[in-house]
């Protein structure tokens, strides 16, 4: 049994492999990685992969690779997945994405392989959600607010039409918020939490810089997640649409107050302009009855396990460097 990963070098790719060849080995993971792809997310594990270069916006590239491995599972991750870089760069978001699952798409078709495909769509495309929507159902309409939320928008949809239209095994799963160890520090849990592991150690003034403090957010442990991943290619139904969420919510600042009430130090907070989105989408809350009621799915790691595992990691990295 062979699974490929996409982006098996980045956050969820290398928790997902790490998933895989702690629970599942019968599975022989492969992954892809770009020349310039940094590898220290899979650096304690990366001889026990095989890895092959590819690049997503090159068909032949993809095509070469899925001839090569010829998965029973293919884990579509890569992706450009920082909104905010997707204001700055809208064309280079939409065309890494959506051309990207195109040709993996066309590639599958052409060598006329049969896998089930799970294609990693997102909470974002809810966009702008009334408060009497929450929580979220997969019915409810899409209001995508940036330019990766319409990138994901149409991921989504094309892979239900490629299901519809050629019979194509996609499983659709919007994630909602996931965090936990080797979050790249752009994102809102691990920046917090390397901005408090960095004032312990005397590597930064005592402020904390934020964005939008009063967002809600609904926050899963990427090990609850890549779990969640392998569940629905292997029990969710080919052409379906899947929330994945604890159905919690928080706001950023309660996050914030959580992660200074595992440390000692004292902080001022204080906004930054230049965290601040044209538009953001003010609450995130998921629904994910379907998906539990059809994998049998729950979410095992409280959030404050999550946080604390986050801070030690900066703590450890920061000491390490």
């Amino acid at each position: 049994m062979r699974a490929l990963i996409t982006g098996i070098t980045g956050f969820a790719g290398s928790h997902l492999a790490e998933y895989l060849l702690a629970e599942h080995p019968e599975v022989e993971v492969f992954g892809t990685y770009r020349w310039r792809s940094r590898r220290e997310n899979i650096e304690h594990f990366d001889e026990r992969v095989k890895m092959i270069e590819a690049d997503l916006r090159d068909y032949s590239s993809l095509h070469s690779l899925l001839d090569e491995v010829r998965p029973d599972y293919i884990f579509h991750l890569a992706a450009q997945s920082f909104v905010p870089s997707s204001w700055r760069a809208p064309a280079e978001t939409l065309g890494t994405n959506i051309t990207g699952q195109t040709n993996l798409f066309e590639a599958v078709r052409y060598l006329e392989l049969d896998p089930v495909i799970q294609i990693a769509c997102s909470s974002e495309e809810y966009g702008l959600v009334h408060p009497d929507e929450t929580p979220i159902k997969e019915t409810n309409p899409l209001r995508p607010l940036s330019p990766y939320a319409v990138s994901k928008v149409t991921q989504d949809f094309m892979g239900y039409q490629y299901f519809q239209s050629y019979g194509l095994k996609v499983i659709r799963t919007r994630a909602f918020n996931h965090t936990g160890p080797r979050r790249g520090d752009v994102f809102v849990t691990s920046n917090f939490a390397k901005q408090v592991a960095s004032i312990e150690a005397g590597l930064q003034d005592p402020v904390i810089h934020v964005g939008n403090l009063e967002a809600i957010r609904d926050f899963t442990d990427v090990r609850d997640m890549v779990r969640a991943y392998w569940l629905g290619v292997r029990k969710g139904r080919p052409g379906e649409v899947y929330n994945i969420a604890t159905g919690n919510g928080i706001h950023i600042h309660e996050l914030l107050d959580k992660l200074l009430e595992m440390s000692t130090v004292e902080v001022e907070v204080k906004e930054d302009p230049e965290r601040m989105r044209p538009s953001d989408v003010e609450i995130l809350i998921g629904d994910s009855s379907k998906f539990r009621a059809d994998t049998g799915w729950e979410p095992e790691i409280p959030f404050e396990k999550t946080l604390a595992d986050v801070l030690q990691y900066w703590r450890d990295r920061l000491a390490a460097s």
